[in-house]
């Protein structure tokens, strides 16, 4: 569903990602794990097609980033670090027009079924988004992508900041959205989660990939200290 080749991005004579070869397939979570400035945003930007490659090629569902933006962006849902939503929105409103956008449209109560489903509350549907946290406003982006039928779900830190509760509830949702087999590539600091979550799990320096793991062959405190030498 995700695929890097030879992917590479330069800014004059920095090198943000070095030939970047990566493969995910549907119903798979991969974890980016790295330091600022390793890459890992940068590798979510090329899939998104918000920047263009240096050299090498993105695609996702077999289609080109760069010769089919438009497209490509109908398979994918991206969650930043910080959720972009309308804070003087409900829930649901914010979920009709995001979905609309989508070219989709759904009844209220459908609305509110991708709510639950992405474990919002029920009685935060009808609330301002302006009085959510941000696990709450997550879940509404979670909801964007249900909504949307999305194959590909791409996340930036999308724990930073969220309490051990929210993180594992959101922990749980990508889960079940793995089970259903949307493909998600989450780029993250958090080490735990990613063991926890992640079926393979990328370790990236300075623009390079220099481990690719199965979470299930190494325990969270092997993994720790795999990415300390990187630091």
């Amino acid at each position: 569903m995700l695929t890097a080749k030879n992917l590479t991005k330069k800014y004059g004579n920095h090198t943000a990602l070095n030939h970047l070869d990566l493969h995910i397939e549907s119903g798979e979570i991969f974890a980016l794990l790295g330091q600022n400035g390793a890459g890992k945003t940068t590798t979510i930007n090329l899939f998104l097609g918000f920047i263009e490659p240096s050299e090498g090629t993105v695609s996702i569902n077999n289609i080109s980033v760069s010769d089919n933006a438009l497209e490509t962006k109908q398979y994918l849902a991206y969650i930043p670090e910080t959720v972009m939503l309308y804070p003087n929105l409900t829930g649901i409103e914010n979920l009709e027009f995001f979905s609309s956008l989508a070219g989709f449209s759904y009844s209220k109560k459908e609305l509110s079924t991708f709510l639950s489903k992405a474990g919002l509350q029920e009685t935060a549907h009808q609330q301002n988004l302006g009085g959510y946290s941000k696990g709450m406003r997550q879940k509404v982006g979670i909801a964007i992508a249900i909504a949307k039928n999305a194959k590909a779900l791409l996340l930036d830190e999308p724990t930073s900041g969220l309490d051990p509760k929210a993180s594992n509830e959101f922990s749980e949702i990508l889960k079940e959205l793995s089970a259903n087999g949307t493909a998600i590539l989450m780029a993250t600091h958090d080490i735990f989660r990613a063991k926890e979550v992640a079926h393979r799990i990328g370790i990236m320096k300075q623009g390079n990939l220099v481990s690719m793991i199965e979470s299930k062959d190494i325990s969270a405190n092997e993994l720790e200290q795999l990415y300390l030498q990187t630091v």
